[in-house]
């Protein structure tokens, strides 16, 4: 597929053939002239996946540019995100509607669609939100899983598609990358198909500066299907493709390429990653590619041509959606695939809050959470869980669920191995898809793992659960290691992250239920090893955890002169110093913090209720104090971590760093003083 050859885009005969080349050429003039206005981007991999992206496109990937959330459509992913402009101009000529040419012209500024990675939501026709490497991989590995799983659920007739990944060189590198297809190569995802772009640069260079492995040898050893081909012939590229869809395993394709590909004197350039071309080089790669017409502007032959590939996939569509209409599974495809919850998904739920408010059982959170699955689990059957192989201690195995695998994928339950990066970016990509409700359990301390995958999910708005157990020094001998002192601020730090740390089998139940109706945020439940008393033994007319925060003991002994607020395992702490303050005259109340985010999307009415008017505030939490002046203020006493943990029995460890009731009443007469 010749990049230089020339062509006159000065032709007024729209009904002339156009050729793939010229097809991929318009990708290419496009990148380097929105990168030129933007004085920012990257024109160099748009440039050279050109070719590639242009046969999957018009050949081989099924889409309908006029519904771009047509379930049974294949999934693209640009893992490399940084060269956006591939895949926005693939959705503007296309037809995506919203990515115009205006968007195109607006690259990377205020207000445009078209932002300097792609971003879900953001952009029609974008699967998922990329830029960090490796990430797009990871989410693609979880597409092609969730595919599998609701073809077993649904059948062929409404579900049979694949799933299609971009992925550069530092796609590779990055760690994720192992997880990803060491897990995709174990359930032999045959459905994926990874297109490397094999051009031989980073950005500081030569790809030898920092690497000299054999990708294909390590594709091969996790079980992928693998094969090299020069990523600008036409011929050897369809052939990789059809090849592709022919394997009984997942699929590599090395497609050797030059980055800034068509560019007059630096095509195959590292400076072509990240920077635009300039002036000059523009002027005299359109010159040498035949390209006569205004900056973005597009020959109207070569947009006919385009606008029929946005159209190719239309009689598919419309004869899946007929499909659709006839299946007796159709009325519940579709429910699932919005993402609304069964009609009566919490009913028994609802039976186990009241019966555990009367059982008042001491148990661990995780336990409870374990509960939680039990009830919710058959009701929602779109709930697909796993672990990063703590299965036992995260409690997130319901009795009887048969494993995700081959050869049917029906089962409910992924062995993620010790994968938690994977894990995470895999759920990301399942919630993309729709149609699954994903879970996935390790413990708190490993949250840093998963932290980037989290982080993304949060960002894109997606419902996915992070059952996070051991979630203090409250899991005792293991040590600092994995006791999590500063976990918990940090997760909280992430906008639309809804990080539950519920008290009892009670607050756990309902916390539950707030992260499965929470359909554009992520969840992340800190669940306690040890047992813990229950504090919630009085019937609620509500979900008291919704509010994120709450009295749940007022004060008795007179006005309050002490609020002590706590989350988890501490409010039995905070209880018991209450009942000691009260003893002694002292009005005191507890507020039980489940969920701060919660909170803080509470009235500011409501807000100013529960923090009161006591003039001392007291914090307790098994963990470092940032962020819970929100609560206390400047000048409220904390009792929690100021370090890391140790190694001995939880029991020892709360007393010597000194989180015990006592220290609360110590902290509250202090300040009375």
């Amino acid at each position: 597929m010749a990049a230089a050859a020339k062509h006159d885009t000065r032709s007024s005969d729209t009904a002339r053939k156009v050729g793939t080349h010229e097809m991929a050429d318009t990708i290419r003039v496009l990148a380097m002239e929105a990168v030129q206005q933007a004085n920012s981007g990257h024109p160099g991999m748009p440039m050279g996946m050109a070719d590639v992206a242009t046969v999957l496109f018009s050949k081989f990937l099924k889409f309908d540019a006029s519904r771009p959330n047509w379930a049974d459509r294949d999934r693209f992913v640009l893992s490399a995100g940084h060269g956006s402009m591939l895949i926005y101009a693939l959705l503007h000529l296309t037809g995506f509607k919203g990515v115009t040419m205006e968007q195109i012209r607006n690259f990377r500024q205020w207000g445009s669609n078209t932002a300097g990675h792609p971003e879900f939501g953001h952009t029609p026709g974008v699967e998922t939100t990329t830029g960090p490497l490796g990430q797009g991989l990871g989410n693609a590995v979880g597409m092609a899983m969730a595919e599998r799983h609701l073809n077993a659920r649904f059948g062929d007739d409404l579900v049979d598609h694949r799933t299609w990944v971009i992925a550069g060189d530092g796609c590779l590198m990055e760690g994720i990358s192992h997880e990803a297809i060491a897990l995709a190569g174990r359930l032999r995802l045959n459905r994926l198909t990874v297109l490397w772009d094999d051009n031989d640069i980073t950005i500081d260079g030569k790809l030898s500066l920092s690497e000299t492995g054999d990708q294909l040898a390590r594709f091969k050893a996790f079980g992928w299907a693998v094969k090299r081909i020069d990523g600008h012939h036409e011929g050897e590229i369809r052939r990789a493709l059809k090849w592709a869809i022919r394997q009984d395993r997942p699929s590599m394709i090395a497609c050797r390429t030059k980055i800034g590909r068509g560019a007059a004197t630096m095509e195959g350039s590292h400076k072509t990653h990240g920077s635009p071309l300039g002036a000059a080089e523009i002027a005299a790669t359109r010159e040498k590619l035949g390209w006569t017409l205004p900056p973005f502007e597009v020959p109207e032959a070569v947009a006919k041509a385009w606008a029929k590939v946005g159209r190719r996939g239309r009689k598919d569509r419309k004869a899946w959606e007929a499909r659709l209409a006839a299946s007796d599974h159709g009325h519940e495809f579709a429910r699932a695939m919005s993402g609304d919850l069964p009609e009566g998904a919490f009913a028994e739920l609802e039976r186990q809050i009241a019966a555990q408010t009367e059982a008042k059982p001491a148990q661990a959170t995780r336990v409870s959470s374990g509960a939680a699955l039990e009830t919710l689990f058959d009701r929602v059957p779109e709930l697909l869980g796993g672990s990063a192989d703590l299965t036992g201690s995260n409690n997130t195995l319901v009795k009887g669920t048969a494993t995700f695998d081959r050869p049917d994928y029906a089962g409910r339950y992924v062995n993620y191995g010790i994968r938690e990066h994977g894990m995470a970016a895999a759920m990301n990509g399942m919630a993309l898809h729709g149609g699954v409700i994903p879970y996935g359990g390790t413990f708190l301390v490993f949250s840093d793992y998963s932290r980037p995958s989290i982080r993304l999910a949060a960002l894109m708005g997606i419902r996915v659960v992070h059952v996070l157990t051991h979630d203090s020094i409250g899991l005792g001998e293991d040590g600092p290691t994995h006791q999590p002192v500063e976990h918990l601020a940090a997760l909280r730090s992430i906008p639309n992250l809804l990080v539950f740390r519920p008290a009892d089998a009670v607050e756990t139940l309902e916390c539950w239920k707030l992260a499965l109706e929470a359909r554009s945020q992520p969840s992340a439940m800190a669940l306690s090893r040890q047992k813990t008393p229950a504090v919630r033994t009085a019937p609620a007319s509500e979900n008291l955890s919704a509010k994120g925060a709450y009295e749940l003991a007022p004060a008795e002994a007179g006005p309050a002169k002490v609020t002590i607020f706590a989350s988890g395992t501490e409010v039995p702490i905070a209880l018991d110093a209450r009942a000691r303050l009260e003893a002694e005259g002292i009005g005191a109340r507890v507020v039980s913090t489940p969920c701060w985010e919660l909170f803080d999307a509470q009235p500011k009415a409501y807000q100013a209720k529960v923090l009161g008017k006591a003039p001392v505030r007291i914090a307790v939490e098994a963990a470092v104090k940032l962020g819970w002046e929100r609560f206390i203020g400047d000048d409220g006493a904390f009792v929690g971590m100021k370090g890391f943990g140790a190694s001995a029995p939880y029991e020892k460890l709360y007393e010597g760093f000194g989180i015990t009731a006592e220290a609360v009443v110590e902290a509250a007469k202090g300040k009375l003083k």
